[in-house]
């Protein structure tokens, strides 16, 4: 039976990630920083299909014991979910330094940090995904609209490129995806999407992209973003 480990699944995307997964009879391992209503609600229906881990994806000690927990385990698919949003509608030059350190730890650093400790965890022909954007895509700015944001997903697919890069070894697929503007707490009310279906268009490439190898930014319809 197919087996998931997404860091990050106390809510929104993260939360309905795992549950797609769990309806398509996965198996899955999830986690959380601290308490999870949507998460315990997933575990009461699948008791026997979810466990759920305390991690903080910013805190070396707690991905490297995390790692440690499952060392002995083995999953098709490695999902890092990490994503802040800070300085919207604010000018560059007047967003607070912390404010700029945390969105590039939270958003592009700490995911990375996390695949290097957890690799061992990932199965042969196994797939890391990670959660990107297509406001990551330098290629496409064409607005300069949510700058921060923007900079600290174009160096989050950076860092995947030199993940990937760094673990050639290893077979593997690497993916960079976007799930599309949602109605979440960072997209807003007026997103285009639910949460339903963007996770199933997400559930959907993946399976697709299975097995292929390589590295990849695409999108939650399977369409490819130029970097």
């Amino acid at each position: 039976m197919d087996r998931m480990l997404i860091i990050g699944a106390s809510r929104g995307l993260g939360a309905g990630l795992a549950g797609e997964h769990l309806a398509r009879g996965w198996h899955v391992t999830a986690t959380a920083r601290g308490a999870a209503p949507e998460l315990e609600s997933l575990r009461q229906r699948h008791p026997d299909r979810l466990a759920i881990e305390r991690c903080d994806i910013r805190t070396a000690a707690d991905v490297h014991g995390l790692a440690g927990r499952l060392a002995g385990s083995r999953y098709d698919l490695l999902f890092l979910n990490a994503g802040i949003m800070l300085g919207r509608g604010v000018p560059l030059s007047e967003v607070p330094d912390a404010d700029v350190t945390d969105i590039f730890l939270t958003n592009a650093v700490a995911p990375v940090r996390a695949a290097d400790a957890l690799i061992g965890t990932v199965a042969p022909g196994g797939t890391v995904a990670f959660m990107s954007s297509i406001l990551g895509s330098i290629a496409t700015n064409e607005d300069g609209r949510a700058e921060l944001y923007r900079a600290s997903k174009a160096a989050l697919n950076s860092l995947v490129r030199s993940f990937r890069a760094r673990h050639t070894e290893r077979p593997i697929t690497v993916l960079a995806l976007h799930p599309g503007v949602v109605r979440t707490a960072m997209g807003g009310p007026s997103a285009p999407l639910d949460i339903t279906t963007s996770v199933k268009g997400v559930a959907d490439v993946l399976m697709r992209r299975r097995g292929t190898g390589g590295v990849a930014f695409v999108d939650w319809r399977g369409e490819v973003i130029p970097w």
